[in-house]
């Protein structure tokens, strides 16, 4: 069916409530208190893009920083200066294609999909073709909805930036988390003699998912000199780089994913800054990156998925009206794996 906006598959309807959908909004920066449910217009869906019906979406540190625009800097790349630009939350995405824009290529009405949506909390949601993957057949929505941004952050980490080898030892610090419960699953799926850091609540959970070793922070010291790694993920982490570089062999590498810590303004940009300055001038590698959101990634991460070398840690499920719940939960650090808000049963 061709609609006059020259969506295809998408049936538009004759009244005006079938364009609604509810959705977590926010008007201003701050907390999860500046969240609310609310009901507002569909998406428009622009020539390149698809239009999603949500079943689910993931809780990842990206939200929360888009919530509450800090560091400054995120606002600086185009977020919105004083107020987000877009005002509808979430990034992780998993559910139907219900229609296409007309320039739209390797999708069509009724593809079960996965990736980065533009607020995919809420029933409908568009997204960019390039950004989107077929979703495995043996992942459900709750699992391919918190994969794409935690896995292809991993898995090009690991891969890309990382260089990990078969048979080399990789420190994953906050291997409980998001990023981490990905990387765990990787590194060992790629051969590598994985070492986890993690809460003393977690110290299982992250050796059932592969880890031949784990540190718990709280009583045991990774940086105790007695064990040296060919990679290191710190996954936002604070430690230091003289610690980090301790634990590194002399030609190791060092990856920092994500910038926690630091403060209101760059965050933790300045230790990376000063990581890929020392780098030239020392044996050991030490580095950061941006993670690509293009669907290559996904595409690639999708095949672990497939193959069962890789299963998404969930933790807790929430409804749509409980999402700042899950962020707080997030915030406090209690989650293991990701959290998943369900906004439509499979």
């Amino acid at each position: 069916m061709q609609s006059p906006k020259g969506l295809t598959g998408f049936d538009q309807g004759s009244g005006v409530e079938n364009q609604k959908m509810r959705a977590i909004v926010q008007d201003k920066y701050g907390s999860a208190d500046v969240l609310e449910l609310r009901t507002i217009d569909r998406p428009e869906v622009a020539a390149n893009e698809v239009l999603i019906e949500v079943h689910a979406a993931g809780v990842d540190r990206g939200v929360w920083h888009l919530m509450t625009g800090l560091p400054y800097l995120v606002r600086l790349a185009g977020y919105g200066i004083t107020k987000p630009k877009n005002p509808v939350l979430g990034i992780d995405v998993a559910g139907r294609v219900v229609a296409i824009g007309p320039d739209v290529k390797r999708f069509g009405p009724g593809d079960e999909v996965f990736g980065f949506g533009n607020g995919s909390f809420a029933e409908y949601v568009t997204a960019d073709e390039t950004k989107l993957a077929k979703k495995p057949a043996n992942s459900t929505f709750e699992q391919a909805a918190v994969s794409a941004v935690s896995g292809t952050t991993a898995l090009e980490a690991l891969t890309d930036v990382g260089r990990l080898a078969e048979d080399e030892r990789v420190l994953i610090i906050g291997a409980s988390g998001g990023v981490g419960t990905y990387a765990v699953q990787l590194a060992k799926a790629l051969g590598a003699h994985v070492t986890g850091v993690s809460g003393p609540a977690m110290t299982d959970m992250v050796r059932s998912i592969g880890a031949d070793h784990v540190f718990d922070y709280t009583s045991e010291d990774f940086a105790d000199g007695e064990s040296k790694y060919d990679l290191v993920l710190d996954i936002g982490g604070r430690n230091s780089l003289s610690r980090l570089r301790g634990v590194l062999r002399s030609h190791g590498t060092l990856v920092i994913v994500g910038g926690e810590g630091g403060n209101r303004l760059t965050g933790g940009v300045g230790r990376q800054v000063r990581a890929m300055m020392l780098s030239p001038f020392i044996g050991q590698r030490l580095t950061t990156f941006i993670s690509s959101e293009h669907h290559t990634n996904i595409e690639r991460l999708a095949e672990f998925l497939r193959s069962g070398a890789v299963v998404p840690a969930i933790g807790r499920r929430f409804d749509l009206a409980e999402v700042p719940s899950a962020i707080r939960l997030l915030e406090a650090g209690g989650s293991r794996g990701k959290s998943v808000v369900v906004i439509r049963e499979a």
